[in-house]
């Protein structure tokens, strides 16, 4: 079975590194690696697969940046003609970034099949991109692979045929359980003088958050109050470092006493700051649910989540409102108490990979 499996942006590497280390060692599968190139930064895209020992991609379009539909447009220009110089058998997408979309949609009109890996995850906010993306994608694909049960019910009230859903777990932690004896080591942290438990990890890179200045600057006086109580360690997005300097607002956080800003990180390394911080401020879907897995406090600065596992058996707590005091608040009463009773979710156990590639071989699904 000749498989095309699309990259590019950071949680696809994770995910589809899962799946490849399956699908290498199964003489059944031609396995291929198409790396968009959604994210150029070298450190978001290139440091990925050599510490997930993920092969180099068979092709690189070097799409980069631009608007949306730019983005979107490029990528399935692209991509068709590695579909039509492959003919496989499957293309296989992950997550929910234009480059899902894109390429779902390229193979849909040349009749290729198609399998999502993170299917049916909704957050019934169509405001935000990567609703479009996950709503679009789902409809067209033959095979849905689910994270959470959730997903299998979005997909059922959407009238989705029962036979091409598959709840299989979540490889975004298959690549946490394979890798956790690399990053459950505090050498990360010693080098930056950083104690177990004792600071705050932040991430941000919404739109919704970075993309103005009235919510960035909200953003900045969270992290003041919040190096007041704990070090901050804030490894920047380049999105958001751009936004920072386009409103003249980088001066103003670089002066934040008690905050570390660091470069975007590779994998282990970042999953090392996960893994022992004392609480964590983000409105990242991935770290929703890998500081879950890990029992890690984790504060959602978003109106929604597509993950509402992550908050009813894990450790997430949604924090709907961009106002300092609310998430101060919230802060202050989950930074010392950690006393949000969590379970990791059913099937997030390390083996979703070769659920997915048992149902692909049993389908045995070709474009006979």
């Amino acid at each position: 079975m000749k498989i095309i499996s699309v990259v590019g942006a950071r949680p696809n590497f994770m995910k589809v590194s899962a799946l490849e280390r399956v699908f290498s060692q199964r003489p059944e599968f031609d396995s291929i690696i198409v790396h968009t190139g959604q994210h150029f930064d070298a450190k978001m895209s290139d440091i990925f697969f050599d510490q997930l020992e993920l092969k180099k991609p068979d092709y690189y379009l070097g799409i980069g940046g631009g608007s949306h539909a730019e983005v979107t447009a490029k990528i399935m220009i692209a991509f068709e003609k590695v579909v039509l110089e492959q003919e496989p058998d499957m293309v296989l997408v992950v997550g929910d970034i234009n480059s899902t979309i894109a390429c779902a949609l390229v193979a849909s009109k040349l009749h290729i099949k198609i399998a999502h890996v993170e299917a049916g995850l909704r957050s019934g906010d169509r405001k935000m991109p990567e609703e479009i993306n996950r709503i679009l994608t789902d409809s067209i694909s033959d095979l849905l692979f689910v994270t959470e049960e959730s997903g299998m019910r979005n997909l059922e009230n959407e009238g989705v045929d029962k036979s091409k859903v598959y709840f299989v777990g979540n490889v975004m932690i298959d690549s946490v359980v394979h890798y956790y004896n690399k990053f459950n080591n505090a050498t990360f942290l010693k080098a930056n003088n950083l104690d177990e438990k004792e600071y705050i990890l932040m991430t941000m890179h919404r739109p919704s958050n970075v993309d103005n200045k009235e919510s960035l600057s909200i953003i900045i006086e969270v992290i003041k109050e919040s190096a007041k109580r704990k070090k901050v360690v804030f490894p920047m997005h380049p999105r958001t470092k751009n936004n920072l300097e386009r409103f003249g607002l980088l001066d103003s956080l670089e002066r934040i006493p008690n905050l570390i800003i660091m470069p975007p990180l590779g994998y282990i390394e970042f999953l090392s700051l996960v893994n022992f911080a004392a609480i964590i401020l983000t409105d990242s879907g991935g770290i929703q649910e890998e500081s879950t897995y890990l029992g890690i406090p984790c504060l959602t600065l978003r109106d929604s989540t597509e993950r509402p596992v992550t908050i009813d058996l894990g450790t997430n707590i949604l924090v709907t409102k961009l106002e300092t005091d609310v998430i101060i608040r919230a802060l202050d009463e989950n930074i010392i108490s950690r006393n949000k009773l969590h379970s990791i979710p059913p099937l997030w156990d390390g083996n979703a990979a070769d659920r997915i590639a048992e149902i692909l071989l049993e389908k045995n699904i070709s474009n006979d």
